[in-house]
């Protein structure tokens, strides 16, 4: 009778263990999102007619993606923006091409005394992409660019 109960008290081990590594499994396959394909494009304002700054980036995550912060600064500020400091800026447009994929665009028209103010040199954007499933990530520098005269 004892062996009964030793070998049944052994199998529940075993069948626990296992639930505990299978859930333990599943719980880490959850992925961060992922900020890819950036590309950033300046045109300076010319002839009366504004220019503009446009960033276009790739989101992805498993559970689809809620939105993207995008900011752009000049390398010299110093600024240094911080993923706190990042819910709080612009968001891009996203347009879902999958349920796990969309294509994120943030568009600044630029005005003539808006680009005589800029400093020149070199710019960096930041990005913070926000998950459906509330996962986010941060990107400090996801794009360089430079503004010359």
């Amino acid at each position: 009778m004892t062996k009964r109960v030793l070998l049944s008290s052994l199998l529940g081990i075993a069948v626990i263990g296992a639930m505990t590594a299978g859930g333990l499994a599943m719980a880490s396959t959850g992925t961060e999102p992922t900020v890819k394909k950036e590309s950033v494009h300046y045109v300076a304002p010319t002839g009366g007619r504004a220019g503009s700054l446009t960033f276009t980036a790739e989101a992805h995550d498993d559970s689809g993606v809620r939105g993207l912060k995008v900011l752009a600064w000049p390398a010299s500020s110093e600024l240094d923006p911080t993923k706190a400091e990042m819910r709080d800026v612009e968001s891009a447009t996203c347009r879902g091409t999958s349920d796990e994929t969309a294509r994120c665009v943030f568009s600044l028209k630029v005005t003539t005394e808006e680009a005589a103010a800029l400093e020149r040199g070199t710019w960096y954007i930041s990005t913070l992409a926000t998950a459906k499933d509330g996962g986010t990530v941060f990107q400090p520098r996801a794009a360089t660019f430079d503004l010359s005269r």
